[in-house]
Parts: C-alpha cells; sequence; structure tokens
C-alpha cells in the first residue's frame, strides 16, 4: 500500500513541474496562464502531503523489520556457537579414541612380528615401554573403582581401575581369590623347558598362565570377580625371563610407587587392553597405561605374549611345545635306617606353625608361582613345597624381599 501512494505522489510531482514549466512559458508569452500556474501549486502540494503520509510509515516499518532480521541472526549464531561448544568435547573424545585405535594398531603389528618369530622382544624380557600413558581417566571411577570389559566375540578387552594405597596394603600375606579361566584357556597346558637368552637360565613348568589385567597385588579380591580380568598368558608374558619382566614389570611399577610414597592418599589410574589379531582368541600381547594422580608415574608397558623356542596357535592356545618330563636320578642300594631315624628325618622336614606363618621344614622351601621360593608363607596351600635344591634346579630364586604372598 505504501508503494502505491509513493507512486502517486511520484506523478504529482512530476505533474506539478510539467505544470510549472507550461505557465512559466505562457507567462513569457503574455498568455492567460493563471489556472495552469495554479494547478501546478495544487499538484505540488498533494505530492508533498502524500510524501510526508508514506515516509514516517515506511520508516517506521522498515527499520523494526531490519532490527528483526539483525537480531534473528545474533541468535541464529548464537545458537550456532553453544552448539558447537556443546559437542567439542564429545568431538575430542572421539578423536582420542579414534587416535588410540589407530595407535594400538601399529602396536599390534609390532606383537604380531615378535610372536610370529617367537621373539622375546626388544629388551628380552618380554615387554617394552612406549612411552606417556594414553588413556583418558574416566570421570565415573572414582578412587578404588574397578571396570572389566569384555569384547564383541567374549574375549577379555579392557580392563581399568583406580587404585589405593590402602587397597595394595590389605592384599599382602596371602591370595585373595583363585583365577578364571579366560576364553581361549587352551585345553592342554604341557609342561615345559623354556631357555631365556636374556638370563640363560632354563624353567622347568607349565607352558600358560592365568593372566590377571590387573593383578592381585594391586586390586586384591577384586581382581578375581571377571573371567574379563584373565587372558591366556604364556610363562614369560606372566613374569618375563628374570620374573621381573612382562606383566610383572607393569605391576612392580605400580607396586614401587606405593613403597615410595606409604599411606599416601593419592591413587594410580592402571589399564590394560589385550589386542588380540583378527579373530583369534588368545592376544598377541597386552597395552598397559599407567598414570599417578602427582604424575610421577606416567608411562606406556606393551607386553609380549610370546615364548622363545615354541610356536603358539593364537585361535586355540595349542602348541609345537614338548613335553617335559624330569630324568629320573639313578638309586644306589643304601641300608635300611632304624625306625627312630627315619621318623627323626620325617620330622625335620616336615612344616611347622607359628601363629599365621607356616614355617618350612629344614632344607625345605615353599615355591611360588613367579618362581619365588620362601621359607615361611600364610598360605601354603598356594605353593609348592619342594627341597631348596630342587626349588633352585628348577629356576627358582631365593626371594629378596618378602612380596603380597608371603615372607621369606
Amino acid at each position: 500500500m505504501t508503494s502505491f501512494f509513493e507512486a502517486i505522489g511520484g506523478l504529482l510531482t512530476f505533474a506539478a513541474i510539467i505544470l510549472a514549466i507550461v505557465w512559466v512559458v505562457t507567462r513569457v508569452k503574455g498568455t492567460n496562464s493563471r489556472h495552469t500556474g495554479q494547478y501546478a501549486i495544487v499538484a505540488f502540494v498533494v505530492a508533498i502531503l502524500i510524501s510526508l503520509f508514506t515516509g514516517p510509515s515506511a520508516d517506521s516499518q522498515t527499520k523494526p523489520d531490519h532490527q528483526a532480521e539483525q537480531q534473528a541472526t545474533v541468535k541464529k549464531s548464537e545458537h550456532h556457537a553453544e552448539s558447537e561448544s556443546k559437542a567439542q568435547p564429545k568431538v575430542k573424545k572421539v578423536v582420542k579414541k579414534a587416535v588410540k585405535a589407530n595407535d594400538n594398531q601399529v602396536l599390534l603389528s609390532k606383537l604380531v612380528s615378535y610372536t610370529n618369530h617367537e621373539s622375546a622382544g626388544p629388551n628380552g624380557d618380554y615387554y617394552w615401554t612406549n612411552g606417556k600413558a594414553r588413556f583418558e581417566v574416566s570421570p565415573n571411577l572414582k578412587a578404588g573403582d574397578y571396570h572389566f570389559a569384555g569384547d564383541s566375540l567374549g574375549r577379555a578387552s579392557t580392563a581399568k581401575a583406580v587404585l589405593t594405597y590402602k587397597e595394595c596394603e590389605s592384599s599382602r600375606g596371602s591370595r585373595q581369590g583363585s583365577p578364571l579361566d579366560p576364553v581361549g584357556w587352551p585345553i592342554d597346558n604341557p609342561r615345559v623347558a623354556i631357555t631365556y637368552q636374556l638370563t640363560g637360565r632354563t624353567y622347568h613348568g607349565y607352558l600358560f598362565n592365568r593372566s590377571h589385567s590387573i593383578g592381585d597385588s594391586l586390586l586384591g579380591a577384586k581382581s578375581y570377580t571377571s573371567e574379563n580380568n584373565f587372558t591366556t598368558g604364556t610363562r614369560p608374558q606372566n613374569v618375563g625371563a628374570d620374573q621381573n619382566g612382562g606383566m610383572r614389570y607393569a605391576e612392580e611399577t605400580a607396586e614401587d610407587y606405593w613403597e615410595s610414597h606409604p599411606n599416601t592418599t593419592n591413587t594410580i589410574h592402571y589399564e590394560t587392553t589385550p589386542l588380540y589379531h583378527a579373530k583369534e582368541e588368545v592376544p598377541r600381547g597386552s597395552v598397559v597405561d599407567i598414570k599417578s594422580s602427582d604424575g610421577v608415574i606416567n608411562t606406556e608397558i606393551v607386553v609380549i605374549n610370546s615364548v622363545e623356542g615354541i610356536q603358539l596357535d593364537y585361535s586355540d592356545g595349542s602348541s609345537d611345545a614338548k613335553e617335559y618330563v624330569p630324568a629320573r636320578k639313578p638309586t644306589t642300594a643304601t641300608p635300611k635306617k632304624s625306625t627312630s631315624t627315619a621318623q627323626s628325618s620325617q620330622t625335620s622336614h616336615s612344616p611347622t606353625k607359628s601363629g599365621e606363618w607356616t614355617i618350612a621344614g629344614q632344607g625345605m622351601v615353599y615355591v611360588s608361582d613367579s618362581d619365588k621360593y620362601y621359607s615361611r608363607v600364610t598360605n601354603p596351600g598356594n605353593y609348592q613345597y619342594v627341597t631348596e635344591s630342587q626349588a633352585m634346579s628348577q629356576g627358582a630364586q631365593r626371594a629378596s624381599r618378602g612380596n603380597q604372598y608371603a615372607r621369606p
């Protein structure tokens, strides 16, 4: 409607100008043009009135529309910025997960190469360090919390926990449970002889262990609550070539921190991720990320699930290992001992009790699964009771200090 009046006003203005020109011309020629001048004045006045009528109205309508458009643009921009801000943490989390998954694929390629070549890895002790820890501390896990997960094929996946000094202390003295059979646990677990190039020593014992992702010494009874905290690990994967490698190296990293920070309220974020090749049930190794709340520990350890001299089938845990049969020592005829002497000898080799401790008899020791032997323990059922010479011939070593299970 406003544009219509503006058009009329424009025509009247144009008409007023034409009439004014005609009036001037007729006046110059001396012709009577009084009405022409009047018409020109009337047309010009009407055009001005129309202009005054339409001008403010148009301004008053156009300006608010322009402001509304600006406000809408600002709101849209603010909404976009807010949405982008909310989405940013999720995007970062997804990106970090993708980066870690890609990095784990690179590590898996190395593990496949090592395991295919029956290798003990770059340091000969079935592990290597790989820079700083690569995991996001979960806000859902508080001090003392833990979580064990399985993957789509039912295999043990990431195990994570927020460890405390109190938990470590409460697990000292005895085992807190019985290991559970993981997916891929072999039907046949032969006794084998493994000679380690790093130490030159030979281990005689079972090929496979039910390997904790987060150990009893760190998490206590909680470490036995799910089979997803266990994988089928070779003996050297569990303790390395020198009893301080493999997964044991990662555990000792945390244990050493507690020993140097007694009664601390600090925590350790501990996360283990087994890495599988394709659909195999036995992992080629594990990635262990460890970070203390004060930043003193911040490391990633890659553990190799291999064994020198034995080829494994990671799809079912079978192997080309030869069963180890101990050689029998030749027997010689010896005179029979008197009954009293035999009883005395048997008694001297028998264990005795002293409070919570069981003390080995003369010349006898208790050998742990980690091939450390002790003269006194709190739970003798968890150990092999043999002579000290037998323990040493099997490759066991005297414990240099007490651990979470026993006291030397």
